[in-house]
Parts: structure tokens; C-alpha cells; sequence
């Protein structure tokens, strides 16, 4: 299986990274597994139904509601969070206000 890499070409290069990438991929997801399970075992041990019981399961986060609409378009809002669309950078550009484009 030692190979020489210094003698390989760049496709090959390239094959064998992906190959070590899938490779360490593979691995954690088998480290992930038998630590779940050891950790399922304990949790029955102390009397849990599942692992589930004892760390709970993520709560999804709710989409923001919309604070902004454009008033030439109601389809197109905007929460106030992250970039602003171009909807908004040009009105604002031409004079409008923030304030012009809150829904009420």
C-alpha cells in the first residue's frame, strides 16, 4: 500500500486526496456511531428511554417575520436582518426613508 508520492502524477494526487478525505470521513462517522451507542447504553443504564430523553432534540429556529415591503411589489420584504435587497438600496439611493417601507 506505501506508495511513493513524489513519483505520482497530479490526477493521481488528486485521486488519493479524495481518497483520504473519504477515508477520514468514514472514520468519524464510525467514531460518531460507537460513541452514540455508549452513550444510548448509559442513558438506559440510568433509566432513560433514549439518549433523546436526556439532551433533547434541536429546536429549529423560526424564519424573522418580514419588517419591510416594497410598496411596488408586496412579494419583495425584508426582515432587517442581513444584507438589504436592491429594492431597498435603490429606493433608499433615490431619497426614500426606512421608514417609508415598514409594514404597519
Amino acid at each position: 500500500m506505501a506508495k511513493d508520492i513524489e513519483t505520482l502524477g497530479l490526477s493521481e494526487l488528486k485521486q488519493l486526496k479524495k481518497d483520504v478525505e473519504a477515508a477520514i470521513n468514514s472514520y468519524h462517522d464510525r467514531e460518531k456511531a460507537k460513541a452514540r451507542e455508549v452513550l444510548e447504553e448509559k442513558a438506559k443504564e440510568l433509566g432513560f428511554a433514549s439518549l433523546d430523553d436526556v439532551v433533547g432534540k434541536k429546536a429549529r429556529r423560526a424564519k424573522p417575520s418580514a419588517k419591510y415591503r416594497n410598496p411596488e411589489n408586496h412579494a419583495e420584504t425584508w426582515s432587517g436582518r442581513g444584507r438589504r435587497p436592491r429594492w431597498l438600496e435603490a429606493a433608499l439611493a433615490q431619497g426614500a426613508e426606512l421608514e417609508d417601507f415598514l409594514i404597519s
